[in-house]
Order: C-alpha cells, then sequence, then structure tokens
C-alpha cells in the first residue's frame, strides 16, 4: 500500500452496477423489506468519488510483453472472485482504488483495494484485489462462464459470456411506484440518469406513455459514466397517467422502449425472461386517478 500510494493518482466519480439490477424478473416481485420498487427493481447501483492509481501506470512499471491483449484477475475473498479484462479497456480509464468519497475503502467495498472499472458491469470491479496477470487470451473465470451466461433466442439458444458496457439508463425515482401524489397540481418529477459510454447529455421525460416527450433539467456538474440527476416540472390534472424518462448519452445512445430492447434480443414483448442481464428498458410508473404510483412495465 505504501508503494502504491506513492505512484501517480485519480480521483474520479463513476457509477457502479451490478450486471442484473432493473432486470425483468425482479419487477412485481418486490419483497417488502426491502423498500419501494424503485428500490428492489433498480437500487443495486450506487455513485461515488473513486480514488487510486491508474492502471495503466502500474502496467507501464512492471513493462508489458508484445503478446499482451487480456488481464485475468482475483479477489483475495473466500471464493476467489476473477474476472477477464481487455487491455484496451485496462489501459484506457481503469484504477485500482483504494479511496472511496474522501476515505479508506471499507471493508464492505473491498479493503484495502479494488478495481474499478468505469461503465462496465460490476462484476470487473473486483473488491479485494490481490492478483493481477497478464495473458494473450481471454479467460473464462467461473463467474463469467457459468453463473453470468444466459441462453438468448437471438443467438440460437447460446450463451453470451462477455457482458461488457452499460447502456444508457434511467429512472424517474419521485413519483414512483409505490409512492402517492397529495392531490391535482404541481409535481417535481425527479430522477438518476447514467451511461457506460460516457456522459448524460440530454433526459426526456414522458407523462403520456411516450407519446411525446420533453426534455428536462440536468443537474451539474455532469460527470462522464456516472449518475446524474434530473428534475421536470409537471402539473398533474388528476387523470391517469403514465411516466417515463429516456436518456441519452454524448456518444448519441438513446435508451430504448422495452419493445425496442426485446426486439434486439429476438423475443417478443410478451414474454419475462427467466433471467436477463443488461436490461436497460425505459421504466413506466402508473399514476392512478387516486394518485396512487405503479409499476408498469409489464402492465
Amino acid at each position: 500500500m505504501e508503494d502504491l500510494k506513492r505512484l501517480p493518482s485519480v480521483s474520479r466519480v463513476h457509477f457502479l452496477e451490478c450486471q442484473g439490477n432493473s432486470s425483468g424478473v425482479i419487477h412485481h416481485a418486490g419483497n417488502p423489506n426491502m423498500g419501494l420498487p424503485v428500490q428492489y427493481i433498480w437500487g443495486m447501483t450506487s455513485c461515488s468519488e473513486w480514488a487510486g492509481v491508474p492502471l495503466s501506470v502500474l502496467l507501464k512499471e512492471v513493462g508489458l510483453q508484445k503478446e499482451a491483449s487480456w488481464l485475468v484477475y482475483e479477489g483475495a475473498d473466500p471464493g476467489k472472485f476473477s474476472h477477464t479484462l481487455p487491455l484496451a479497456k485496462a489501459l484506457d480509464d481503469v484504477f485500482v482504488a483504494y479511496g472511496q468519497n474522501g476515505e479508506p475503502l471499507r471493508v464492505e467495498q473491498g479493503y484495502p483495494i479494488r478495481m474499478i472499472v468505469p461503465g462496465w458491469e460490476g462484476p470487473f470491479s473486483i473488491k479485494y484485489l490481490r492478483h493481477i496477470k497478464v495473458v494473450d487470451q481471454p479467460y473464462h473465470a467461473w463467474n463469467e462462464a457459468m453463473n453470468h451466461s444466459i441462453p438468448r433466442a437471438d443467438l440460437g439458444g447460446k450463451s453470451r459470456w462477455y457482458h461488457f458496457q452499460w447502456a444508457a439508463k434511467s429512472v424517474i425515482t419521485r413519483p414512483s411506484g409505490g409512492l402517492k401524489l397529495a392531490g391535482p397540481g404541481y409535481v417535481q418529477i425527479t430522477g438518476l440518469a447514467w451511461s457506460g459510454g460516457g456522459a448524460v447529455s440530454k433526459v426526456e421525460v414522458s407523462t403520456n406513455g411516450g407519446r411525446s416527450w420533453k426534455e428536462a433539467k440536468l443537474q451539474t456538474p455532469v460527470h462522464s459514466k456516472a449518475h446524474t440527476r434530473f428534475t421536470f416540472d409537471w402539473v398533474w390534472d388528476g387523470e391517469e397517467a403514465v411516466l417515463m424518462s429516456r436518456c441519452t448519452d454524448d456518444q448519441g445512445d438513446v435508451q430504448p422502449s422495452m419493445a425496442e430492447l426485446y426486439r434486439n434480443w429476438g423475443i417478443t414483448e410478451l414474454e419475462k425472461p427467466s433471467r436477463s442481464t443488461h436490461f436497460n428498458a425505459i421504466q413506466p410508473w402508473k399514476v392512478a386517478r387516486d394518485g396512487s404510483v405503479h409499476d408498469a412495465m409489464f402492465s
């Protein structure tokens, strides 16, 4: 640790997100102990300011052979959680973190050091990091080849082993499922947007189920590959409404509807996958006339 902290460091704000966050199977399967639907459906993500040493600095220190193209690295937890990473990403923006929000990493967050792989699914950001090996091919670690491999109809029933970057996502957090509007009148709609491809450039909100969209206000500063708060002013007329948000990032990636996402996956909109990862479909919340708000993803 003393050697590590003597090297050049960076401090950046990035989100972490479980590859199964907001999966279709979680909808309408709420556990009351897990809180409101926005928490148990969308809550497997967080955002912090991380501090540490760029992985490119460490790799330059030890030297790379010309055949190097992948990394395989391991955590010190009892299960020896391991993952593989393309060298190009490792040399781009990945860093070995020892700090979080101005403090040392907490034990739950991987003390003393963890990998931070900005914008990519959570398993890449291994905690309790203790071993990095430079290799010339991808390794099929158990967690990649077994636990996170899911058969897909668009691949002829085969499993896609590697899922990397998160696409554009957003969710309205208030009002959302389980909450209730006090009555007709002014409502400030608010939520979070993020993308693994870069910074959020625009968030649009619809109050009529996607028939029309208006641009929301983004709370600054807007960091790359980080949660961004948005707000939207709305006057509720007391009638039924469906609230939705749609994120666009600075790479031009636009958050899809469920129909668009399922079409890409080769399944029909009426199907509910037994398991799914990298689910980033637009989340609809239905406001009833009594002001109650419900999850409308599959209704």
